[in-house]
């Protein structure tokens, strides 16, 4: 789906790269927010879809697709700036034609970066792949990251006054902080995980986690909401004898992602390696206490001991732990979760998101 705003002239017209609003993932949880939102009002936008879920010949036609169209935009209605939103992997790969021929036109770029495995991408690639980055990234303007130590990582290949840190946002739910939904969420004894299932996110370590705080909490039960490499997971789940606890519902979004973060009392995500998780700024929106690992931008988004407790990637006792005492003391619980409201309504709003991206636009077609 393509979508462009007539608007007057005296609007900036964006063309802005996305993912299918459906897609499974944070990069779409992002962009969706975008429809039928200020930024609509404020700038011309069309956005230009370069990803879908799917089959490889269904991922192939959609970038397909995206090209020729992208390439009629550029044509017949010349966009001001170009803001392509990029990951690593695929991803990049799927986004450097659309850099190229932004580039070629003359047009401004922001990359808005939401990746994570920098290592695969340059750290580590070989030489032929490190051009490309290099390349690529030195074409456009500004490059948006989540998190100041992403700044620093990239400003390896890029320099950093072209760098700008824009947080993910929060969705903030007051009202979960009311004394009746308190008591009815830490009565319910409810862990929440929201992702996708592969290595990187550590789903396959929350059964083990599951096994050590049910020793203590047998009411505890675990909803794993997502999709991808679900096997090893159901295969501690089912080694652990976990079946009635550890529930996986599959992907979750809508209404029915909203009554289950209504009804957690805690929100896990024991990743890896992460960015910025959209899946976490959420939580702390619906007023959740956080476990997770003091990996990439998390620390950022969770002060530890305040909204949350960080823990080592794969530090399954430690996260057990951590759960264990949110449930072993209400008033630490309680208060870390209005911890959590506060921090993402004070830091990580939609309205403090969008009026940084807009500020990168008007520097970026100088009419700051």
């Amino acid at each position: 789906m393509s979508k462009s705003i007539t608007t007057s002239n005296t609007k900036l017209k964006i063309c802005m790269i996305v993912q299918d609003p459906n897609v499974k993932g944070g990069i779409a949880a992002v962009t969706s927010g975008y429809y039928n939102s200020r930024l609509e009002k404020d700038f011309d936008i069309t956005y230009v879809e370069s990803y879908c879920d799917g089959s490889k010949f269904t991922k192939l036609a959609k970038a397909l697709k995206c090209y020729r169209e992208f390439h009629h935009i550029l044509r017949a209605n010349r966009p001001d700036i170009v803001h392509v939103h990029s990951s690593f992997g695929p991803s990049f790969f799927r986004k450097y034609p659309i850099i190229q021929m932004a580039y070629n036109a003359g047009i401004p770029i922001v990359n808005h970066i939401h990746g994570s495995a920098l290592d695969d991408l340059y750290t580590n690639a070989p030489t032929w792949k490190k051009r490309m980055v290099e390349k690529s990234y030195g074409q456009c303007t500004k490059l948006i990251v989540l998190s100041e130590e992403w700044k620093r990582k990239i400003s390896a290949i890029v320099p950093a006054e072209k760098i700008e840190v824009v947080p993910n946002y929060s969705v903030i739910v007051p009202e979960m902080i009311s004394e009746k939904a308190m008591k009815e969420r830490f009565d319910r004894k409810q862990i929440l995980y929201l992702g996708r299932f592969d290595e990187l996110k550590g789903v396959v370590d929350i059964p083990a986690i599951a096994d050590k705080v049910t020793k203590v909490f047998p009411q505890a039960k675990f909803i794993l909401g997502g999709t991808g490499e679900t096997q090893p997971t159901e295969a501690e789940i089912k080694r652990l004898h976990l079946e009635d606890t550890v529930i996986l519902p599959g992907w979750i979004r809508g209404d029915e992602k909203q009554k289950l973060l209504r009804e957690s009392a805690i929100f896990l995500l024991p990743s890896h390696m992460e960015a910025m998780p959209m899946s976490i700024l959420e939580a702390m929106g619906y007023a959740l206490p956080i476990v997770s690992c003091e990996v990439g931008g998390i620390p950022q988004v969770v002060s530890k001991d305040v909204n949350g407790k960080l823990y080592r990637p794969q530090d399954v006792d430690g996260m057990a732990d951590g759960i264990i005492s949110y449930f072993s003391d209400k008033a630490s619980w309680e208060e870390a979760s209005r911890q959590s409201l506060k921090l993402a309504d004070e830091g990580y709003s939609f309205e403090t998101h969008l009026n940084k991206l807009e500020e990168i636009y008007k520097t970026v077609a100088g009419v700051l």
